[in-house]
């Protein structure tokens, strides 16, 4: 008899997988911070980059050809580069809890990151100056655990927003999310920080659930459809957007396997973000495979589990996000968001 898939996006998460762990960080300075997936145990990781405009750290290292095979932690990052000196906190809590690949002079953490843009975010009363450094990565690896991890708003979805292709004043509210999927003996979990230039869209219904608004703030535009229209607006700054996540299995697999877990991933925010994999965006996803399940890995089922859990954790995130007051004006999140019927069919 075949399994059924059993989908979790509510109270799933990436924990659901044995032997991880995640813990958020969030500046009270400014509306951002970071998130960790830990893997004290090691993981075997990959990563695959989809956007155009990255900001990352340690990407090489999870090449197949290349010699370490096992991540100890992922670190999930607001603040743009700046955000990638909270990973030099990671390192060393793992340092400190003796954590890391051994080289005969000492253990070193391998920690793999990404970071998206949301320094135009800034609050009344914010430093806008305020980005996640060391002390906020070591803040994110103590506030890890294996519960349920919180959403919307927090670690590195603070400040994420969506919708920006005409004007950071027509966006809405993005965030972080997570979500996940078991088949038989395996599951899939993932945990997606939405910063998308695009909007964001129910693969189910191809209802936006948000993304740019109208120029009269009556509704949701659409971009794709406005953009095939010929409609221009505002164009950010290309790499001032970005979704990052992680997407991770308790399968066993080689980091060539993982390597194609992570690309099937970017297909679930393909159908979750619209567009996805722009020149403005630096989409980034990280695999993660613990090895805790023993049986031969099924890689195709596994492959479609994880842009499943990715597509979920991404509507999840938007979902989760709270509305947010900024020196600009109001952010509104899907959640609290009310339109008027006068949605723009271009």
């Amino acid at each position: 008899m075949a399994s059924q898939m059993i989908v979790n996006s509510e109270h799933g998460s990436i924990v659901d997988v044995p032997g991880l762990q995640v813990g958020h960080f969030t500046l009270s300075e400014r509306l951002t911070g970071c998130s960790v997936v830990l893997a004290p145990e090691g993981a075997v990781g990959a990563v695959d980059v989809r956007g155009a405009a990255p900001g990352t750290r340690e990407t090489d290292l999870l090449d197949p050809a290349n010699l370490v095979d096992k991540v100890h932690a992922v670190l999930l990052s607001g603040g743009s580069a700046f955000g990638l000196d909270a990973a030099s906190g990671v390192v060393r809590w793992l340092e400190e809890h003796g954590i890391g690949f051994e080289t005969g002079y000492g253990r070193v953490p391998i920690v793999p990151a990404a970071v998206l843009f949301d320094l135009p975010v800034v609050r009344p009363g914010d430093d806008p100056k305020a980005r996640p450094q060391a002390e906020a990565g070591y803040a994110a690896c103590q506030a890890a655990s294996t519960a349920q991890p919180a959403a919307g708003n927090v670690g590195a979805g603070a400040g994420a927003c969506v919708g920006k292709l005409f004007g950071l004043d027509r966006c809405m509210k993005g965030g972080i999310g997570n979500a996940s999927v078991r088949v038989g003996p395996w599951v899939v979990g993932a945990l997606v920080a939405c910063n998308a230039v695009g909007d964001v869209i129910d693969p189910a219904s191809g209802q936006v659930l948000a993304g740019a608004r109208t120029a009269d703030g009556t509704g949701l535009l659409d971009s794709q459809r406005a953009l095939l229209a010929g409609e221009r607006g505002k164009r950010p700054l290309p790499g001032t957007n970005t979704t990052i996540g992680v997407v991770a299995t308790n399968a066993t697999l080689t980091k060539a396997q993982a390597k194609r877990l992570a690309m099937s991933a970017h297909d679930g925010l393909a159908r979750s973000i619209r567009p996805a994999h722009t020149p403005l965006d630096g989409d980034t996803l990280f695999a993660l495979a613990t090895g805790t399940e023993a049986s031969p890995a099924d890689l195709m089922l596994l492959t479609v589990m994880a842009a499943e859990a990715t597509a979920l954790a991404t509507l999840d995130a938007i979902r989760q996000a709270q509305s947010i007051e900024t020196t600009g004006g109001t952010v509104p999140a899907a959640s609290a968001w009310q339109p008027s019927d006068k949605i723009s069919h271009l």
